[in-house]
């Protein structure tokens, strides 16, 4: 097998960043060293005159990173898509490569501070890189999310979740509750925050109980 194909893949992916996706000026460096350390990998471990073998079935991830990415989303209107770092942190995020989308969506914020969507996936991110833990920086995140677009929930519900998965289910009511008081009643997220609310109600009466 020769080298030319994998290097024009390689040509092909950088021209496709840099005039499909846009990717800015000041992203080139960082994508092209991205695949030159993936090349160098590649040549120092991958047997490219080899022939063809079978190979083990990839690693697949828990479905975490899929199910935060469609959760946001419902937060915002679906004609009204992410930017471009966004959609790239996206895919990296439900592989489960969350430091790799933070990375992304750093230069996202850096880019357009006033992107909520933004802020709010890099919370998220933050989130899911430290297990499930609501750091510092997931929660500055989170509050410039919220300060940019106030009458988006999308900060308050996923803070809410992390304290749930932190083992407050009332502190996570506290704020969901809020949430709900205040929520249109067209929001399309209403419902089920409602079924979320009375499943917790029930975890925590179970509890009190015990």
């Amino acid at each position: 097998m020769s080298w030319v194909p994998i290097l024009a893949l390689a040509a092909l992916a950088f021209l496709l960043a840099a005039l499909a996706l846009k990717l800015p000026r000041a992203g080139w460096t960082l994508f092209g060293s991205a695949l030159l350390f993936g090349l160098a990998g590649y040549a120092l471990q991958g047997s490219p005159g080899q022939p063809a073998a079978p190979r083990t079935p990839a690693l697949k991830t828990d479905g975490t990173g899929e199910l935060v990415v469609e959760a946001r989303r419902e937060f915002f209107p679906p004609n009204q898509l992410p930017a471009r770092y966004v959609l790239i942190a996206d895919a990296f995020a439900r592989r489960g490569q969350y430091e790799d989308a933070a990375s992304f969506l750093r230069n996202a914020v850096e880019e357009n501070p006033d992107d909520a969507e933004a802020w709010l996936a890099l919370g998220n991110a933050l989130v899911e890189h430290a297990d499930g833990q609501l750091t510092a920086p997931a929660l500055y995140a989170y509050s410039r999310a919220e300060e940019v677009d106030p009458a988006n929930p999308g900060a308050a519900y996923f803070v809410g979740l992390t304290l749930l998965r932190s083992g407050q289910p009332g502190r996570a009511r506290a704020i969901w509750s809020d949430m709900l008081q205040n929520a249109p009643e067209n929001a399309p997220w209403r419902s089920a925050l409602e079924q979320r609310i009375e499943r917790l109600d029930g975890l925590i009466g179970g509890k009190q109980a015990q």
